[in-house]
């Protein structure tokens, strides 16, 4: 008798109880695989998040939300500062390079943002040509990030209407009335044309849409140059000595702040490592459940396999080959069902990748073998040769005359 024949029609045998036992470890670690792949998308968006500017300059309020709008595309800005405190910021000895942003609209949920063109070599290199078209040079050009490009389908050539404010306000290119626009972002008349596209930055400038610096200007209707504003000033200092001086010199400015971008990026990632560690606490408890699934699959077997393990050892089976097929059976649960939410897990986020993206900003590398996975797989299968030893102990116990005589 083949040992996997056997356990194989063991399992076959209870179809309903062996399914709900594949499917708890499943979801299990289908959960676990999607946590962890989020868990690096938010490592490797800290990562690559801001580039080489260490510092951040904008009005008074969270650091963290400055950080966030700035270079994650996500909230709203903490305000504006004038346009004449980025000559300052130039003149300084410690400035490397310094540029000016401005937001505040969007196209059908994408930011809008106000860039100078030489923000992309300064961030990305020379080495990062564009997918397609060119860099703007005009006010009404854009250049779209290549999520925004794949999501609306938008090429070079084409226009568009934006909408104030942050929340989308889908407006149809052919909607001339501004019919489109939505409660949270009324349609404005500024019409962009689309004169290049992004190659995949692997960052949140993915899923924004970059245009000149004077954009906003123009549609909110600020020409007097002493009232032009600009949401944000990124700096990129000379040295790390330097972005002390940087930050101290233009942090006690009225109504400005000056933050290091990598500790509020860092303030960021630990909240989401603690909502991660509350996630923790359910996967725990996930685990736990399957574990008992395992283990109430098993007990349910004991009575029927007690004949089963008294006739092998009758007829003269080894004792090696009696308590691999008695373990086995819960192994061979645990394995498929590992093996299914791995598969699951990854499909999922190869799936819902583009809308968390969309939606926070995270790059999950779906088809990417995270670390933690291997300890994952060792721990499941381990769960599951404990959880099968009880049974079969009991199950091995018996006398299998004194069985056969009652």
């Amino acid at each position: 008798m083949k040992l996997v024949s056997l356990l194989w029609s063991n399992i076959l045998h209870r179809k309903t109880l062996s399914l709900l036992t594949i499917c708890s470890v499943a979801v299990t670690v289908a959960l676990v695989v999607f946590l962890l792949l989020c868990s690096a998308g938010v490592e490797q968006g800290a990562e690559k998040g801001y580039g080489p500017f260490e510092v951040t300059i904008g009005a008074k309020g969270s650091a963290s939300q400055l950080a966030l709008n700035t270079y994650y595309h996500i909230g709203a800005p903490t305000g504006n500062v004038p346009l004449a405190l980025l000559e300052e910021v130039r003149k300084d000895s410690q400035v490397d390079s310094a540029f000016a942003m401005t937001t505040g609209d969007n196209y059908n949920g994408f930011p809008i943002v106000g860039m100078e063109a030489g923000y992309f070599v300064t961030r990305y290199g020379t080495d990062k040509q564009m997918a397609s078209g060119n860099l703007y040079n005009k006010l009404g050009d854009a250049v779209i990030g290549s999520h925004v490009a794949s999501a609306l389908g938008l090429h070079v050539g084409d226009k568009f209407q934006g909408a104030h404010g942050l929340v989308k306000g889908a407006v149809d290119e052919d909607d001339d009335d501004g019919a489109g626009a939505e409660e949270h972002g009324h349609q404005h008349s500024f019409s962009y044309s689309v004169v290049g596209i992004l190659p995949p930055l692997l960052t949140s400038d993915d899923r924004a849409i970059f245009t000149t610096l004077d954009y906003a200007w123009t549609v909110h209707e600020s020409e007097q140059s002493d009232h032009k504003e600009v949401t944000t000033i990124l700096v990129k200092p000379k040295t790390l000595v330097g972005a002390q001086a940087i930050k101290n010199k233009f942090g006690q400015m009225s109504n400005v702040q000056a933050i290091y971008t990598s500790k509020a990026v860092a303030d960021v990632v630990n909240v989401v490592d603690k909502g991660t560690q509350a996630l923790s606490v359910v996967t725990v408890i996930c685990i736990l459940l399957a574990a008992g699934s395992i283990l109430l699959s098993l007990i349910a077997a004991v009575n029927e396999r007690k004949k089963d393990v008294g006739l092998l050892r009758l007829i003269g089976k080894s004792k090696k080959f009696i308590w691999v097929s008695l373990i086995g059976e819960g192994v061979l649960l645990t394995l498929i069902g590992l093996i299914s939410g791995l598969l699951i897990g990854h499909v999922g986020g190869f799936f819902s990748r583009a809308w968390v993206f969309e939606f926070s900003g995270l790059q999950i590398q779906s088809w990417q073998l995270m670390p933690g996975e291997w300890l994952l797989v060792a721990g499941t299968l381990l769960i599951g040769v404990l959880a099968s030893v009880g049974p079969a102990l009991q199950a091995y116990r018996v006398d299998p005359l004194q069985l056969f005589r009652s």
